[in-house]
């Protein structure tokens, strides 16, 4: 019998949840996703050190010998995600998302700025923008600049989602794809009700259903990556999304694992469904958002989580930078 792995790969594309080269060669994933905390988890890494020294001295001549240590980091950072992203794109066939500092959330201006300056670095390397995903917070600031992007041909994978009110807003900007967090939910309800979940009871499971069934029901052509995954149950409940995150410590449960895995997700039994069409302005956005505590708390927390990971990250290289010569 072949593992759940082998199977899952037949029915859903696999991302690779991480900025560990090794880890990305060893499991062979579709595509490959990168946050700041997997970055920052990345750069402190010995074997990657030669990526985060060339980038820094690139920087550091860049803005010229008298910039701070702190100045030079700041701007190592814009490119260092990039560097990992196009190592990456070296091993899987796919595409890579590299993220938007999510400091910048909340401001559309800005977050368009700093994604076509992704795009550019990555187009400078030859690399074309069909392997490359730029990852925005799903705050409706970033779902606005993700909708501008996309008609400049820049491809969007919305991350930090939880409610269904950020995906319609996602799937009506036509953004390319999304990344609701299926453990971050299940984390939330285990809190705030004491209980556990499994299988399909699981409250991340639900919501990731619900978001697929709606997408294909009404036609909708953003894709749905499920991310963030706290066991294999939550996955193999998912089989049949467009794509799965996984991070390589589940890859490694699943590639392990022998057994039977059954379809749950299906585009074309939810067409079938009876579902209510809804439209989502800002109105509705920001009224919806206020109403799902949940979707609320786990946006305003993994935008603080990032940008905590992003000054961790800059400090990090900073004291590396007065390290090297």
């Amino acid at each position: 019998m072949s593992t759940l792995l082998e199977q899952l790969k037949k029915v859903t594309t696999v991302v690779a949840d991480t900025g560990d080269i090794n880890s990305i060669e060893k499991f062979k994933p579709t595509d490959s996703t990168t946050n700041p905390s997997l970055i920052a988890a990345a750069a402190a890494q010995p074997e990657y050190q030669s990526i985060v020294d060339g980038v820094l001295l690139e920087a550091r001549e860049s803005l010229g010998a008298s910039a701070s240590n702190e100045d030079v980091a700041a701007a190592a950072f814009k490119t260092l995600a990039v560097a990992f992203g196009k190592k990456i794109l070296e091993i899987v066939p796919g595409r890579v998302s590299t993220e938007v500092d999510a400091r910048l959330s909340y401001d559309t201006e800005k977050t368009l700025e700093q994604a076509r300056d992704i795009i550019a670095q990555y187009d400078k390397a030859g690399i074309g923008r069909e392997r490359v995903l730029v990852k925005i917070a799903s705050t409706w600031e970033g779902i606005k600049a993700a909708e501008i992007l996309e008609q400049e041909g820049i491809h969007c994978n919305l991350t930090l989602l939880f409610g269904l009110h950020q995906a319609i807003a996602c799937a009506e900007a036509k953004v390319t794809l999304i990344s609701p967090f299926v453990g971050r939910i299940l984390d939330w309800y285990k809190k705030d009700t004491g209980k556990d979940y499994t299988g399909a009871d699981d409250p991340g499971v639900q919501s990731v259903t619900t978001i697929f069934n709606y997408y294909k029901k009404f036609g909708y052509k953003t894709q749905v990556m499920g991310a963030s995954f706290r066991n294999i149950g939550e996955i193999t409940e998912l089989a049949g999304s467009d794509l799965l995150t996984i991070a390589p410590k589940l890859l490694a449960e699943l590639d392990s694992t022998e057994g039977e895995l059954p379809l749950k997700l299906d585009a074309e039994k939810a067409k079938t469904l009876t579902i209510e069409k809804l439209t989502i302005d800002q109105a509705t956005f920001e009224k919806m958002h206020a109403e799902d505590r949940m979707a609320h708390d786990k946006l305003k927390e993994g935008i603080e989580g990032f940008s905590k990971a992003l000054e961790d990250l800059e400090k990090l290289l900073a004291k590396r930078l007065s390290e090297l010569k």
